[in-house]
């Protein structure tokens, strides 16, 4: 541990501040549907949905979620695609694809039980650090620090940190912490504790401060700083790109749709075909012709369309065409009833453009 963080814990009531957090937690925790048991698999799964998503949105998705694949077995079995149009909704479809990889890896290396040792359960794929300490800690009471954004908020004002927070090598510092801290006895109550305190009273905007369990031990709050802190440096600028989506239709009433790549943003989910915007002069019809293969129509625009991700901005204008064509010449392509459509997991941007089809058919 360094000399900063040995300074902030040398006159800080430890035991005092678990008693008072894991108190608190025990009384008031929220009525979670993953808080049902400590199975690892029911762990794993709600923490990795949780990741960048609100709670009350993951609820309903993690009930289906789990009576869809009730088990690790049953995970590693299934479908891809039928794994991602489970996770239909949910976004960062990355993590769906990553839990499946581990599912297997799980059956296949681990006899289908989730490992307890830190090393062999931070090697499956897309567990790290705070996934690996959070499903260590609450699954199998292990004194391990789990340690995200809201755990560093709270921390930040309860020992008054100033480190930028947005920083990648600020994460070991407070690790380092939350393993002074963590309790032996309970760590399960101890991290889940922190993380109800920071979605429930220390928010980052308005923090609740005069209900808050751990007032008495929070240095922020003594000083008036709580506002300011923690402290996280602006991301920077998202890039925008400007497509134009087409809706196409052939003269059987069937709509053509694309599956995007199985690496890189949005992987193996299917959308509608999208041609990039931004040299002038040349048609959509064009485009069409020169990157999808096929002649079309493109009628008025029907809509438009802004998406967010965390890197980049999609603005898409949203276009019906139709197009004579009976067999798209592309593999990754198809021709598809609006009942086959609903069968394919599709990206939220791609399930907002659907009324539109609706409107045309």
């Amino acid at each position: 541990m360094s000399q900063m963080q040995e300074n902030k814990l040398s006159t800080f009531d430890i035991s005092g501040f678990q008693g008072d957090l894991i108190g608190w937690y025990s009384n008031e925790k929220r009525d979670l549907p993953w808080r049902l048991n400590r199975d690892p698999y029911r762990v794993w799964i709600s923490e990795i949905m949780l990741q960048q998503t609100r709670v009350d949105t993951v609820i309903p998705f993690y009930n289906r979620f789990m009576e869809k694949f009730p088990t690790i077995q049953a995970l590693a079995d299934a479908d891809e695609q039928e794994v991602l149009k489970a996770w239909e909704g949910l976004g960062y479809y990355s993590r769906a694809r990553n839990l499946q990889t581990a599912a297997r890896e799980v059956v296949a290396l681990h006899e289908g039980k989730m490992p307890s040792v830190p090393k062999l359960l931070g090697a499956l794929k897309g567990i790290g650090p705070y996934t690996k300490g959070a499903i260590l800690s609450i699954a199998f009471g292990q004194p391990e620090p789990a340690v995200d954004g809201n755990v560093m908020r709270v921390l930040s004002r309860i020992l008054e940190i100033d480190e930028d927070i947005a920083l990648p090598k600020t994460r070991k510092t407070f690790e380092a912490l939350v393993r002074a801290l963590i309790s032996h006895e309970d760590p399960s109550s101890f991290n889940q504790g922190l993380m109800e305190l920071g979605a429930l009273i220390c928010t980052p905007q308005s923090p609740m401060c005069l209900f808050c369990p751990v007032q008495q031990h929070c240095r922020a709050f003594h000083t008036g700083r709580q506002l300011e802190l923690p402290v996280k440096s602006k991301a920077k600028k998202k890039k925008t790109i400007r497509y134009a989506a087409l809706l196409i239709h052939n003269s059987d009433g069937k709509v053509l749709i694309e599956k995007r790549p199985q690496t890189g943003l949005l992987a193996g989910l299917w959308q509608f075909p999208m041609i990039e915007m931004g040299v002038k002069g040349e048609t959509l019809e064009g485009k069409a012709a020169k990157e999808l293969g096929i002649g079309l129509e493109v009628g008025d625009k029907a809509g438009v369309l802004k998406h967010v991700f965390t890197h980049l901005i999609w603005e898409i204008d949203i276009f019906n065409a139709i197009t004579t064509v009976a067999e798209p010449a592309s593999e990754r392509m198809r021709f598809v009833t609006m009942e086959e459509m609903e069968e394919r997991p599709f990206p939220v941007s791609h399930q907002k453009m659907m009324p539109y089809l609706s409107r045309e058919q």
